[in-house]
């Protein structure tokens, strides 16, 4: 039913739909669900590669069992203090933390990562981070340690001398940019080779091949990070934010 949730049978749907190759879209044109429904569902539950559909009922089913335990008298989850849904922000994040994970971030790390990007104000110390997460300051240290060496966030004092974790634009930024540098070397490694191999032979033509795609590649992540750093910049000053 439309606005409920999914039944056993519409999960069963879905993973038809994507073992056919179908959009999310389109699957969920079908079951007569919002594309962001179809999305959610298969992000949370392993991915369009990894989704089951029991497996995924079957998770729901847990989920469910235990915001009843924790939610006395099995009564609806009251919303947050800003207005939200707390059920849905949940939901939410639990698929931003499946995004990163499919990027190639541990679970801890993803799920650090898409605490911060979903507070309003974008930082949190780490003992915030360990209340909101629920889990040990080891495991929050870690991480921040990953990300930051990764350029995904950045430390700051606020006034009361606390270190908190911050993500913004500018972190995004220079994220972007740490990884075209990444792949701009590449590019000149593979060009080292092409003396070290022979120029001609069919293996340094092939790492010069690599290097002028890498080339082009990393000078365009360059030049499109730049530019969308002035618009977005501007476009922030002009609206008054």
């Amino acid at each position: 039913m439309p606005g409920g949730r999914l039944t056993q049978q519409e999960r069963r749907q879905i993973a038809v739909g994507l073992a056919d190759g179908l959009a999310y879209a389109e699957i969920a044109r079908g079951l007569e669900r919002p594309t962001s429904t179809v999305t959610r569902e298969v992000m949370r539950n392993g991915g369009p590669a990894a989704y089951r559909a029991d497996l995924a009922h079957r998770a729901t089913e847990r989920r469910a069992h235990r915001r009843r335990r924790t939610t006395p008298g099995g009564q609806a989850a009251a919303p947050l203090a800003d207005g939200r849904d707390a059920e849905a922000v949940r939901e939410y994040e639990e698929t931003f933390t499946t995004v990163f994970m499919q990027s190639g971030l541990p679970k801890m790390t993803a799920r650090l990562l898409a605490a911060l990007y979903t507070t309003d104000s974008g930082s949190l110390t780490a003992a915030e981070l360990t209340a909101r997460l629920q889990v040990s300051p080891a495991s929050v240290s870690k991480a921040v340690a990953f990300l930051e060496s990764q350029t995904l966030i950045r430390r700051e004092r606020d006034d009361r001398r606390r270190e908190r974790y911050v993500v913004d634009d500018d972190v995004l930024y220079q994220s972007t940019i740490a990884g075209a540098r990444s792949t701009a070397q590449l590019g000149e490694v593979a060009r080292q080779g092409v003396d070290v191999l022979g120029p001609g032979s069919p293996a340094a033509e092939r790492l010069e091949n690599i290097a002028r795609f890498v080339d082009f590649v990393s000078e365009s992540i360059f030049r499109a990070a730049d530019q969308a750093r002035e618009v977005l910049h501007t476009r922030g000053h002009g609206d008054g934010r």
